[in-house]
């Protein structure tokens, strides 16, 4: 959120405008985000807790209080919030995919690509959403659908990065090692940094 004033100008301005109206829910947001860009998490997460009280509707709130929880490291109320988020606006595609994503950094595999799924029926535009789909198969070793699914990636955005390196990961976990240096290379054209972990495991594999 951009603002023609400096960030103090603009918080002072806020804070008048809740001293007069405690209840004013876009207030208490504007605050949040001012906060929250800044990187004082802490002090963004009871403003947006006050304007998701004082408004029925703020699933904003919500997703910016899971953004905070994820760079704090607690993925439960990443789930929490993104979960309230949708529940307030069911078409909201990017809680899905938020959703989605903490739901894999937690190994919970089949609530991920429920998530995730969701996301994409919606918004088939959020490209991570894809690349995170990906690797929730790989997580159940599911290796054909997470190929399927990064075919369809690499077809969409041919130059996300991760998306081809995730999609030459999927192949290499099938055995497919051609398609996999294929996929990998084209990662790292478009400035991926690859695992060197991953490189020397397909180098045996490469043609000389």
């Amino acid at each position: 959120m951009k603002t023609p004033q400096g960030a103090e100008e603009f918080i002072a301005e806020q804070r008048k405008i809740l001293a007069e109206n405690p209840e004013c829910a876009n207030s208490s947001y504007n605050l949040g985000v001012s906060f929250m860009q800044q990187g004082k998490l802490d002090e963004a997460i009871p403003f947006f807790e006050e304007a998701i009280a004082n408004s029925g509707r703020m699933f904003e709130g919500y997703v910016n209080l899971g953004y905070i929880y994820f760079k704090k490291g607690d993925l439960e109320r990443v789930v929490e919030a993104n979960k309230k988020a949708i529940e307030i606006e069911p078409r909201y595609a990017r809680g899905y995919a938020n959703l989605g994503f903490a739901y894999l950094q937690m190994t919970r595999a089949d609530e991920a690509i429920q998530a995730l799924e969701k996301a994409i029926e919606l918004n088939p535009d959020i490209i991570q959403a894809w690349s995170n789909l990906i690797n929730a198969y790989l997580q159940k070793e599911d290796e054909e659908k997470a190929i399927e699914i990064g075919n369809k990636l690499v077809e969409i955005a041919p130059d996300f990065a991760l998306g081809q390196n995730n999609l030459a990961f999927a192949y290499y976990s099938r055995g497919e090692y051609e398609k996999a240096i294929k996929h990998l290379d084209k990662a790292d054209s478009l400035g991926f940094e690859v695992h060197p972990e991953f490189l020397k495991k397909l180098e045996p594999h490469r043609q000389t």
